[in-house]
């Protein structure tokens, strides 16, 4: 399996519950997460990829220039769109290219460096990232109740689920 579908995986799970929750589940803040919603974390993950398809376009990726797009974090159907154009790009686009990642590290100034990288090492951060935030969900998944389906490997990294296979 490549970068690329492994990636597809992961925005196909992440469907699945967008998909089983309710508009309210969807967008409503819960105390577990700090108050943050799951639309917010989705949002949050979709956006990381939405500058990697910028970033390939422009050979320059920079995630702090996220767009903070509140529909994505409010409508679902919104998400899932956004889901299906990032898999479609995916699907597209299997061959590396260098990309030069811009960040700022400083919170008192902008003090942006460049750093160069390549799409599969920004993809693989991606998939890293999204597993992260994949986690925090179903930890508010869980907290809105059983009704939602998560698949089984939902939120743990790969290298986890080999590990926890080898103690079998």
């Amino acid at each position: 399996m490549s970068l690329n579908q492994s990636a597809s995986l992961l925005l196909t799970q992440l469907n699945e519950v967008i998909e089983q929750l309710t508009d309210h589940d969807y967008k409503s803040g819960i105390p577990i997460l700090s108050g943050a919603s799951i639309g917010q974390h989705i949002r949050h993950t979709l956006e990381f990829f939405i500058c990697l398809m910028d970033g390939v376009n422009h050979d320059v990726i920079n995630y702090d220039n996220r767009q903070h797009d509140k529909v994505i974090e409010e409508d679902r159907k919104i998400a899932s769109s956004v889901i299906r154009s990032i898999q479609d790009f995916l699907d597209k686009n299997p061959a590396d290219k260098a990309l030069v990642l811009e960040a700022n590290y400083q919170v008192e100034q902008d003090n942006t460096i460049a750093i160069p990288s390549s799409f599969l090492r920004e993809l693989s951060y991606n998939i890293e990232h999204a597993i992260h935030h994949m986690a925090l969900i179903k930890i508010g998944v869980r907290a809105i109740g059983d009704h939602i389906t998560l698949s089984e490997h939902f939120g743990v990294a790969t290298s986890t689920v080999r590990y926890q296979q080898q103690k079998v």
